[in-house]
């Protein structure tokens, strides 16, 4: 729950400036921005369900890309179920703080993606992106299961004439079968009993401390 984990954070000493911001109270002001993004040409009605796209996929894929069937206007007997932004041809080279260069073509590995589903809500990528610009985020620290997200970020901030901050993605945490430590999952939450003690074995973990260093903030346990 959400008070758990703030409280973790002040004691892990973490500190921000505000209330958290809770992405269901802006859903009008995504709705908004993705209204600017089709005013533009820059995003188009779709009227293609999942099951759509995944008949286009490739044999034996995973990927889900969409095929462009409503790119340039919905067909006959269509209506529009999402919104999608235009991709464009091009390669998306990224610098990340942590893994160096990363280069990603959207438009053969991603296809024209979703920025407002078929529930109404606004998807994943514009919503951050919209948070980050709202609240002049310059630096983004995530989990490296993430970078591949970053090309579309990227675009939409383009397309919106926001700053792009700076990336840097750590390794993710997970478990002897290989799975995400997640609420999702059942994962036990932090413990804050001993904070300096947590953080230690983070830095350990993330490779953010020498042996040296190790060995002096051992001592003091």
């Amino acid at each position: 729950p959400e008070p758990v984990i703030l409280q973790t954070l002040e004691v892990l000493g973490f500190e921000w400036t505000g209330l958290p911001t809770r992405q269901i109270h802006k859903q009008s002001r995504y709705l908004d921005i993705i209204n600017t993004l089709l005013d533009q040409n820059y995003a188009f009605p779709c009227g293609c369900s999942r099951r759509d796209v995944q008949r286009h996929a490739q044999p034996q894929s995973t990927a889900m890309i969409y095929p462009g069937t409503c790119r340039e206007g919905l067909p006959p007997g269509r209506t529009g179920r999402t919104i999608r932004l235009h991709v464009p041809n091009t390669t998306s080279v990224i610098t990340d703080r942590f893994l160096g260069l990363f280069e990603q073509n959207l438009a053969r590995e991603v296809g024209d993606f979703v920025v407002r589903r078929a529930d109404g809500f606004a998807a994943y990528q514009i919503a951050v992106v919209v948070d980050d610009a709202d609240e002049g985020i310059t630096h983004v620290v995530r989990g490296a299961e993430l970078l591949a997200s970053t090309p579309r970020q990227q675009l939409l901030q383009t397309c919106l004439g926001f700053t792009t901050p700076t990336y840097a993605h750590l390794p993710v945490v997970v478990d002897s079968a290989g799975d995400k430590l997640s609420k999702q999952n059942a994962a036990h939450p932090v413990p804050d009993t001993q904070p300096l003690l947590v953080l230690i074995n983070a830095w350990r973990f993330l490779g953010q401390v020498t042996p040296s260093q190790v060995a002096t903030v051992d001592e003091f346990w």
